[in-house]
């Protein structure tokens, strides 16, 4: 499963690839109100994907938050393996180890068949996914801010 830090910055992203823009940055009060977060913990993530070169940050009255690339380059691919890393994509779904480590000599989880599948079909829509789709997508739902 996903972190909440990681659902966190994915619910940010969005919400920034919908309404910002390189010139028109957000303030994190802003953010945080609309996505009813708290403000100092998405702060720290924020920042944390500045360092990751996600997203651009300016200090002072007018700064605030925006993507660093274009809504069509970023998926969310991008956006969970920069704050959880690849194991979500990786580790077996019973053991806690990832398949890969796995020892030959020894039999393979009794779901290993039918996880690497399913495992690999969501490895491709998180590579595939980008936050210009969802932004297009999340137009047809009322509710746009709470995410």
């Amino acid at each position: 499963m996903l972190s909440n830090t990681c659902k966190y910055a994915l619910r940010a992203l969005i919400y920034l690839g919908k309404f910002s823009e390189k010139e028109n940055r957000i303030g994190i009060k802003r953010i945080a109100k609309d996505l009813d977060l708290s403000s100092p913990f998405l702060s720290k993530i924020l920042q944390n994907l500045v360092r990751q070169n996600l997203l651009l940050s300016t200090k002072g009255p007018n700064g605030g938050f925006a993507l660093a690339q274009n809504s069509t380059e970023i998926t969310l691919w991008d956006i969970v393996t920069k704050v959880d890393g690849e194991e979500f994509f990786t580790n077996c779904l019973i053991s806690l180890e990832p398949c890969k480590t796995h020892d030959p000599s020894k039999p393979l989880c009794p779901v290993h068949a039918q996880y690497d599948k399913l495992r690999t079909e969501i490895r491709d829509f998180y590579k595939e996914t980008t936050l210009s789709v969802i932004s297009r997508d999340i137009e047809k739902y009322d509710d746009l801010i709470k995410l």
